[in-house]
């Protein structure tokens, strides 16, 4: 049977080379399609480790309007009452503060400066957003991959008078790691309500980078404005401390194995007026994440079903052509008794006897055309998501800030290769076209005698 596969394939080489381009083709984009899919999942488990297992306390604006400024007043007894639980195994309390840097200056562009009026000079010409946070590295800005940490240490539970500063407005003042710089109350702040007029130094524990990805309306929407402060500080400079500070939001991880919505559930139980507040998955606060996901995996499913369709009936009437040219050799074998189970077997033989050398060089195409194709996808989905997110800030009149690019945060890259489960997933469905080709070509001869055949021929 080999040696015969082997002579067919060999002698008809136009044909022969026709599906081994076919196979190869549609090898490539199948290891391609689930090469890309692969990808997404590592993608999307590196970047939602951490927001899958954790909810986040916000106030509710329906009920709750929050500080003057608009912002976050979650107490603090009440973040404590859920951080308490045993099925919390960490939790980030947030401060959102407005305060100067009055011996410094600030980082600013010509739209900022074309926007700045000479009053809001006066007022907030060193004034600098602050987020003060028991733990920075689970802070949604650095989680989100907006800010990143490149010099110095993070902030942790217990710290006091430290901050972490951005590096360019560290440069423009000359400043490193350990250096100390005074933090003045601003009393023009709305959120000052206690008219504050603290002045105190701290340290600078730690130098992070990240750019805007939009554009700002004023200097302390610039991330390189925005100061990472321990709790201490930030409640400090209201005049207050971190039992009576108003909080922005809170942020709760959850134990491993621990249903979310069941613990979601309990929580409603403590003795916490919900009308001041929301419960929120993590997940939903980066929605154009998902949507980043969503869209990957949409398209390279299309591509695998669409080329796998497209295999199968090219490949299906083509192996009909082909078959059809065999008429009478198979009726010939048919007359010599030999079986149509053994003849199908032939057939199958010289299918694969071209498709597999055609599925090997494929790995050297998808190999060398994965990543190309992965990042043209990602583009094209994220270019996809920028023009709405763009569009939807711009009728909603949004501002920029490193807050609102979290929350536009989309998958940014995707890292393409075969292992052996893509490359055996990619083999068995390219088995499965082959066969059904074959399958679907041979259905209609075999259902024939030799003397039909052999008759039709005539």
């Amino acid at each position: 049977m080999f040696k015969n596969a082997l002579a067919y394939v060999t002698r008809k080489k136009l044909k022969s080379l026709l599906i081994f381009v076919i196979v190869l083709m549609a090898s490539s984009l199948t290891l391609i399609s689930l090469a890309i899919n692969a990808a997404t999942d590592q993608a999307a488990e590196e970047t939602l480790k951490d927001i899958n297992n954790s909810f986040s306390m916000q106030i509710n604006r329906q009920y709750n309007p929050g500080t003057p400024r608009g912002g976050g007043n979650v107490a603090g007894k009440d973040i404590q009452q859920i951080a308490d639980l045993e099925d919390i195994v960490d939790y980030v309390k947030r401060i959102n503060s407005v305060a100067d840097l009055p011996d410094l200056d600030l980082v600013d562009n010509d739209q900022i400066q074309q926007n700045q009026s000479s009053d809001r000079q006066a007022e907030f010409g060193h004034a600098v957003m602050i987020t003060g946070v028991n733990q920075s590295a689970r802070e949604d800005k650095f989680v989100s991959g907006e800010f990143e940490l490149v010099e110095g240490k993070p902030l942790e539970e217990g710290d006091k008078n430290q901050i972490l500063m951005h590096k360019d407005l560290a440069a423009k003042n000359h400043l490193k790691v350990g250096d100390k710089v005074t933090i003045k109350s601003n009393r023009y702040d709305a959120d000052n309500v206690k008219q504050a007029d603290e002045t105190f130094e701290v340290t600078i524990k730690g130098l992070f980078d990240g750019h805007n990805k939009s554009g700002v309306t004023v200097a302390q929407e610039l991330y390189e404005n925005n100061v990472i402060s321990d709790i201490d500080t930030a409640a400090k400079v209201y005049g207050n401390d971190e039992e009576t500070a108003a909080y922005q939001d809170a942020t709760f991880f959850v134990k491993g194995g621990q249903k979310l919505d069941n613990l979601l559930g309990k929580l409603q139980k403590l003795d916490i007026d919900w009308r001041n507040y929301q419960l929120i998955k993590s997940s939903s606060n980066y929605p154009m994440l998902q949507a980043s996901i969503s869209g990957i995996y949409g398209i390279s499913k299309k591509i695998l079903l669409a080329v796998l369709i497209f295999a199968a009936i090219v490949l299906s009437l083509l192996l009909i052509l082909w078959m059809n040219a065999r008429r009478a050799e198979i009726g010939i074998f048919l007359a010599l008794g030999i079986s149509k189970l053994k003849i199908f077997g032939q057939f199958a033989m010289e299918l694969l006897l071209v498709s597999i050398p055609a599925f090997i060089a494929s790995l050297g195409v998808a190999k060398a055309l994965g990543q190309m194709m992965g990042s043209q996808i990602l583009n094209q989905v994220t270019g996809s998501l920028k023009q709405e997110i763009a569009s939807q800030s711009s009728a909603a009149g949004l501002g920029g800030g490193a807050e609102v690019d979290g929350f536009n945060k989309t998958i940014t890259s995707l890292s393409i290769h075969l292992d052996p489960a893509i490359i055996s997933k990619g083999f068995l469905f390219i088995l499965g076209v082959l066969a059904l080709a074959l399958a679907l070509a041979s259905l209609k001869l075999f259902k024939k005698s030799a003397k039909d055949l052999l008759i039709d021929i005539e």
